[in-house]
């Protein structure tokens, strides 16, 4: 099994005797292999070694410490909620493969069972007929209404009907699955941004997201995914999927201090409630295993 970014630390400290430059070095590269990206690490690291050599820091524990303030400081954590009695309208992005469709179904249920009654899914996704075929029997088990139209049809006009189903029935939440097809960058950032431009013009004001889904375990390609999408139409939150504390997982850190896009949820399984909010503290204190 692999071992996870705290048991490294501590296998760093068993063999370093005190806090050397090739210490410091070593810390750096587990950084990286932690998914902290190299920018992100070497900068943290050169802000720790000034702050332990000006306080004379040079026992584990308090270098620990010291890590922690400095890495929790990167990250930052949002809680998104749809607003009471207005039209939300939330876009949610992210490449194929890092689980978006079954993420739209979790924030879906998530926000059902935290008092927002009137959800509908765009099916939004129009270039892969399974991706309409994925969220149709993802809102039938959760009983939600969802939008669709055939497949290859336009997916701004998808968000505009199910803005529309969801006006009928009075305020509440459209989460619209997009595709994500990062090969062809040029033609979906023009997508991405058409639908942008109806999903503003539908929500109430205030009340537009742009949510991306990252995996967790992808490390510095899920920092690229975000780089581009917030590029196309920026970003507001990011949900974080396959997240599991003995994984690397330091992206987040990433994201946040160089993207400036905060974490809102992160999703630890298959089933429709393994989703939670984004807790900053616990998860600088689980990376590091303390």
């Amino acid at each position: 099994m692999k071992k996870s970014f705290g048991e490294k630390i501590k296998a760093l400290f068993s063999k370093k005797s005190s806090a050397t430059d090739s210490f410091y070095e070593e810390l750096t590269d587990l950084l990286v292999e932690g998914d902290v990206g190299a920018k992100t690490a070497f900068e943290i690291v050169d802000q720790l070694e000034e702050i332990c050599s000006k306080n004379k820091i040079r026992e584990e524990e308090g270098i620990i410490l010291e890590l922690k303030k400095l890495l929790l400081s990167s990250v930052q954590q949002v809680e998104l909620k749809p607003e009471a009695d207005k039209q939300n309208v939330w876009m949610v992005l992210g490449v194929n493969g890092v689980g978006k469709t079954t993420s739209v179904a979790k924030l879906a249920k998530w926000f059902m069972n935290h008092g927002c009654n009137n959800v509908v899914l765009a099916s939004a996704d129009t270039f892969r007929a399974a991706a309409i075929e994925q969220l149709a029997m993802h809102g039938e088990k959760i009983g939600v209404r969802v939008v669709s139209h055939q497949h290859g049809s336009d997916p701004s006009a998808v968000v505009f009907d199910a803005a529309e189903a969801l006006k009928a029935k009075g305020p509440g939440l459209v989460l619209a699955d997009t595709a994500g097809r990062l090969h062809n960058k040029e033609n979906l950032v023009r997508e991405l941004q058409k639908i942008d431009k109806i999903c503003r013009n539908k929500a109430d004001e205030g009340c537009y997201k742009k949510i991306i889904v990252i995996d967790a375990t992808t490390g510095q390609n899920a920092l690229r995914q975000a780089e581009v999408f917030n590029e196309a139409v920026g970003i507001d939150a990011v949900v974080m999927t396959k997240y599991d504390s003995t994984a690397k997982g330091g992206v987040a850190v990433s994201i946040c201090r160089e993207l400036k896009i905060p974490v809102a949820f992160v999703c630890t399984g298959e089933k429709y409630d393994d989703i939670g909010l984004f807790d900053s503290e616990k998860y600088i204190n689980e990376f590091l295993g303390l």
